[in-house]
Parts: structure tokens; sequence; C-alpha cells
């Protein structure tokens, strides 16, 4: 990884940790490097990834034996190696860490004896992939806001709504879906609602267009009169907002996790370019401004590696806090942002090219102080800790 373990050394991973990035870096060299170029251009990763991930265990890896999993503690190092490693192998519209890192969380922690039984083999194994449905056209941040209805049919629940900028929408086997069943109540009525492919009612819109993580199935989704049985109620119905909030310092950290990461590719793959690059006779990397400006991102690089890391520490704890993972995803992704942004700037043209990683690099770091909450809301959040 970059310098990084030159400036600043880490200590956050263990021998095992190593040998399952070893690992996990053979997978996406044999099943995901060769389709990199045509994932990109199809806007889905293909499903065979996601089978050969279930056979190494990268999915599920602390669901519990019985399931299918890894059963192995609950350990977000390794969702952090993933997170890392994709980002190096430039395959960052593998939807693996919704999977593991936001919608895990959800089955392990919510679901009954006979809904692991059901959903949870196949969420290790690849067969079955998941997304989780919050946003809606007209809500974004708006949790309580949530206009999609679930109303009682006899013991069963009939849904109806939209939601959109789904990530693995089109590829998704199961989608979490958050519904109102009191309207008017705001936080009070939400619930989960487990949506499997194939329930009559249910539709995929379109794949949407995107600027960046182009393999990236985000898509549409619809429900016309889903009927929902009561056993894909997830959880107690009314208690869905306060799941939300449970989860989603996991979902931040992941996204700082993954803005960290991107920053070590976009320097690294930087630095290699100012070495090799020449102009006026010498190397760009010779040059006191280049330098001055790597120097500059270097130590930017340090700070995001220093508070991500120290962030999953209190993850493995239990002490994240609400405002904890705020301020990890709201400085690291806005860093993001600007490294990799003054690093396309040391490439020149070349820079602006796709075939450069570092342009790819900088289309695909634009969501990330969108998604999972914006900035605006981490800024909120973190405002309302302080007192004002």
């Amino acid at each position: 990884m970059l310098a990084i373990g030159e400036t600043m050394r880490r200590t956050l991973f263990d021998e095992e940790h190593d040998l399952f990035r070893q690992s996990f870096r053979t997978l996406l060299e044999q099943h995901a490097v060769p389709h990199r170029e045509a994932w990109l251009e199809s806007g889905v990763v293909d499903r065979e990834l996601w089978l050969e991930a279930g056979k190494g265990g990268f999915l599920g890896m602390s669901v519990p034996a019985e399931f299918g999993g890894g059963g192995g503690e609950e350990d977000f190092r390794f969702n952090t190696v993933i997170l890392e490693e994709l980002a190096q192998a430039r395959t960052t519209g593998v939807g693996i860490p919704l999977h593991n890192d936001v919608v895990q969380p959800y089955l392990t922690d919510l679901a009954n004896e006979e809904q692991k039984q059901r959903w949870l083999p196949g969420f290790c194994s690849g067969e079955i992939i998941t997304a989780i449905a919050m946003t809606e056209p007209g809500t974004g941040s708006d949790l309580q806001g949530i206009k999609t209805t679930a109303v009682r049919k006899g013991d069963d629940w009939l849904l109806n709504g939209a939601k959109t900028f789904i990530t693995n929408g089109i590829n998704a086997d199961l989608v979490i879906v958050v519904a109102q069943t009191e309207p008017g109540s705001g936080a009070k009525g939400l619930a989960l609602f487990v949506v499997e492919r194939g329930m009559p009612g249910f539709e995929r819109g379109r794949k949407l267009d995107k600027i960046g993580l182009r393999a990236q199935d985000t898509a549409e989704l619809f429900f016309e009169d889903v009927l929902v049985p009561r056993e894909n109620v997830l959880g107690e119905v009314g208690q869905g907002f306060a799941y939300l909030m449970r989860n989603l310092p996991q979902e931040r950290l992941s996204i700082a996790v993954g803005a960290a990461a991107a920053i070590d590719f976009a320097l690294q793959t930087t630095l290699e370019y100012v070495q090799n690059r020449q102009a006026f006779g010498k190397p760009v990397g010779k040059f006191q401004n280049t330098r001055f400006e790597l120097a500059e991102l270097t130590a930017e690089q340090a700070a995001v590696r220093a508070l991500v890391d120290r962030s999953i520490e209190f993850h493995l704890r239990n002490e994240l806090s609400i405002q904890d993972a705020a301020i990890a995803k709201l400085y690291a992704t806005e860093r993001q942002l600007h490294v990799v942004d003054r690093c396309l700037q040391l490439h020149g043209g070349y820079g602006y090219m796709l075939e450069y990683p570092i342009a790819q690099a900088y289309v695909d770091s634009r969501v990330q102080t969108i998604y999972g909450g914006t900035s605006e809301i981490m800024k909120e959040i973190i405002g309302r800790s302080l007192g004002l």
C-alpha cells in the first residue's frame, strides 16, 4: 500500500488479516481484474465473482458456521482488507462491501432462526446477492420522510412505493426495504421488509447511468402491491428507524475506509507517474512544485489513515459513536476529493484521459461525499453533538 508504511507504520492488522489479504488479492487477480473493462462497459459485475467470493470465504465472514458463514467473531478488520484490496485492484464497482458491511448486520442481528436458515447460507455462498433500499426519489437523506408504504393485509403486508440509487439493485436477490406502516408518523412507523426476487409486483427500473463507479449496478426499484408475508418482516414493526440508526455508523465507517484506500491508491499511482513522466529534460517529480504538492498530500494521507484506523479500533470495541462515524466519513471523503483532484492535476492532460487510472479514481471519488449521508448531514450530526 503506498508509502504509508514508510511514513506511519500501521499496527491494525495481525498475521491472519495479512493471510486473508493475500487470498482476497489472488481472488481479484484471477476473477475480477481480467473482467474490469467489460464490467465498466456493461455496468454490472458478473454473478460468477460472487460465487467465487463465497467459495473463498469472503462473504459473511462472521456469520455462524451453522448458517454457512466463516464462523469468526465480528472483526471489521477483515472487511477493511476487502475495501483496501478492491481499491488497489481498481475494482471499486464490486458490491461486496455493501453485502458484508451494510446488509449483513441486519440479517445476523434481526433475523429470527427460521429467516437465518432461509437466507444466510445463500448470503455466504454468493447465491443470494443483497441490497438495502432506503433512498427514495423525493427524500434523499431524510429517512423520516420515507413515502413507501406497507399496510396490513390479514397477517401479511402490502408494499407500495419506489426506491432509487440502490447499490446491487440489478443483481439483488434479497432487498431489505424500509417502509412506512403509519403514514404521517415519521420515524415511529418505519419497519423493515425483506423482498425477494420474483415476488409479484416487485420490478427493477433503470440501471442508472452514473459518472463513476460504472461497474456497480445501481438501480431504481418499484413495488406495486407486493404481498410481503409476515415471515419476511425483519425485526419489530415500528423499530425500523432505530435499526437504521444502529447500523449507520458501520456503513459510514466502511465509506471512510474506502476513502482512505482510494487516497493510498491515488498517491501511489501519481508517485509512479511523476517519476517516469519527463518534462523539460527531467522527471516531473524532480520539480519543487511536484515535491511540495506530494509532500502535502502525503501529510493528508497520514492524517486520514490515523483517523480511520483509530475509528476502526473504536468500532472493534463497540465504542464507535454516531458522531465519531460522521467525523470519520466527513473528513476522509472530503480529503479524498481533494487528494485525488490534486493527483489528477499532477498528471497534466493525461490525467483527464480515462485510460489512466487516476481519471477513473477521480470520477469514482465524487459520490463519496454524497451517499451514506451527505457531508452536510455529517456536519449536522457533528454540530448537534456539540450542543449547537
